[in-house]
């Protein structure tokens, strides 16, 4: 079998590639680092601008598409309804899509910057500072990043269950590029290439918090050799469940996940200051929806610093890298959904439990450092591991939750890695929707092959860096496939709505009541 996969050039490749950025990052740990760092730097200085602009087009774009007429066309048969109920399909998108980055992220984005604010003329740790801290939170969480995922989602659920075609990226932008094999494999390597690294990047954030986390406990410290460890213990987890298929291990999974999820998030909200949560998440939806247009733009061309840099053009790049991934995976649980609801849903819904869950978490965290000095934003500061470890810290039954935690986010990286390596082998084996347990191991072992070396060489800059570069390609794809859902939609008949139905059948019944009547 694996002499097989090997002839086709896509997997082949893109498996040679990420090989050697493994073993070459394995060998010489140092040089690597410095060379992410470099790339880092060079690609967020003269690309930010790229990226904050493309992901602006695709909301507006993407915003056009669910308000116009093709809204209404489904990604099936006209009958077809959908595969799965709308519970499991939520928690598919949020497992799948930021589950883990929003644990780890949920109190550690807000406490920073709390502490380290996004505008220099707000006074560290202040009343102000939180409410920016929290605004700008939701906005990194909100419709942006998940409007990637939408936008790529969408067109291969199109083409998989309205044309039944494959669903790799390549054949979604042969309106565009043509069918020239060259370049269909090209943009499928580089499709594979950004979503093994964005895989990685969110593998490695899972163990460094996993890892954080059983150091807060024990005590012991947290150190390479330890997130190593947890890495392969995550790595046999996976691929235990890739096994099982997408019904059965991946589903009950995120079922799994969503549920404990929410019991996570009525612990804290119940325990937690629950009339300042619902006031910190009513003023930052507000703060968000206003200062929406005026942060997707945000650069620093007249003033020295890195903020944005550091956090809006990661998070882009990363939700970019992502969503070759994501979007396959989204699609190919929407079958039989409308445009308009697969986008309403994939943009609205994770976004406002996200919303919900960072004012729940981030929100208490700064209560308890606002009211009783508790300390927490410093700590962030020192270890952004450490963040949702110190909140439990502050509540009842800390050491429980901490641990239930840790299992929490086990499992989470357990159902992105899963659907990310089935995500991997259908895209390096032609689009199969069933493809072969041979791929799946290949792709699982050198997912956790890079998500290693990248802990290995550099932590989390390494896992950045990692991310920010694969999207940069992958980026422009995204503004061809624009092109390419407007071309496919214009050739597509579009579905005869209710309303023009009952029209049509009171001009015929009027028009037989007129043939009926005698001529005189």
């Amino acid at each position: 079998m694996i002499r097989k996969l090997m002839r086709d050039k896509v997997f082949s490749i893109s498996a040679i590639i990420i090989t050697l950025l493994a073993v070459l990052g394995a060998l010489m740990p140092d040089a690597f680092g410095n060379t992410a760092s470099m790339l880092y730097n060079l690609t967020t200085n003269n690309f930010g601008w790229f990226y904050l602009l493309s992901i602006f087009v695709i909301i507006v774009f993407l915003i056009w598409v669910a308000a116009s007429k093709y809204g209404t066309i489904r990604l099936g048969g006209e009958k077809e309804k959908p595969q799965y109920p709308f519970f499991t399909w939520i928690g598919m998108l949020f497992s799948a899509g930021f589950g883990v980055g929003l644990v780890f992220w949920g109190v550690a984005e807000p406490m920073s910057h709390f502490f380290d604010t996004p505008f220099g003329g707000v006074a560290s740790q202040s009343e102000e500072a939180a409410r920016v801290a929290m605004g700008y939170s939701f906005f990194h969480w909100g419709i942006s990043q998940w409007s990637v995922f939408a936008l790529v989602g969408l067109v291969i659920a199109f083409l998989q269950f309205r044309k039944e075609k494959d669903g790799l990226v390549s054949t979604a932008l042969e309106p565009v590029t043509g069918n020239k094999p060259a370049v269909k494999k090209t943009i499928d390597i580089l499709a594979v290439i950004a979503t093994v690294m964005g895989i990685a990047t969110s593998i490695g954030l899972g163990v460094m918090q996993m890892s954080g986390g059983i150091s807060t406990l024990t005590g012991t410290s947290n150190g390479t050799l330890i997130q190593l460890g947890i890495l392969v213990a995550i790595f046999i987890a996976y691929m235990i469940s890739s096994t099982t298929g997408l019904d059965k291990g991946i589903k009950y999974l995120s079922n799994l996940n969503l549920g404990v999820a929410l019991l996570f998030l009525l612990f804290v909200f119940t325990l937690g200051p629950t009339v300042f949560i619902l006031e910190t998440f009513t003023l930052a939806l507000g703060d968000y929806i206003t200062n929406f247009i005026s942060y997707s733009l945000r650069l620093q061309p007249y003033t020295e610093g890195t903020w944005v840099r550091d956090w809006t053009i990661f998070y882009w790049a990363w939700a970019i890298a992502w969503s070759p991934y994501v979007g396959a995976f989204v699609a190919r649980v929407s079958r039989g959904r409308t445009i308009r609801e697969f986008i309403v849903g994939v943009m609205v819904v994770p976004p406002l439990i996200a919303c919900l869950w960072i004012a729940t978490f981030g929100g208490t965290a700064i209560w308890f450092d606002l009211h009783e000095s508790t300390g927490i934003a410093a700590a962030v500061n020192e270890d952004v591991t450490s963040a949702l470890f110190q909140l439990f810290g502050q509540l009842p039954f800390s050491t429980v939750m901490s641990i239930l935690s840790i299992l929490l986010i086990l499992t989470f990286l357990v159902t992105s890695a899963d659907s990310a390596t089935y995500i991997l082998s259908s895209m390096t084996t032609k689009g199969s929707l069933n493809p072969p347990m041979t791929a799946k191991v290949v792709w699982g072992t050198l997912m956790a092959a890079i998500a290693g070396v990248l802990l290995y060489s550099g932590g989390l800059e390494a896992l950045q860096t990692a991310s920010l570069i694969a999207a940069l390609p992958f980026t422009v794809i995204l503004l061809l496939l624009i092109i390419a859902v407007v071309k496919l939609l214009r050739k597509e008949p579009l579905p005869i709505r209710k309303a023009d139905l009952r029209r049509y059948r009171r001009l015929e019944e009027a028009a037989n009541k007129a043939s009926d009547k005698p001529r005189k």
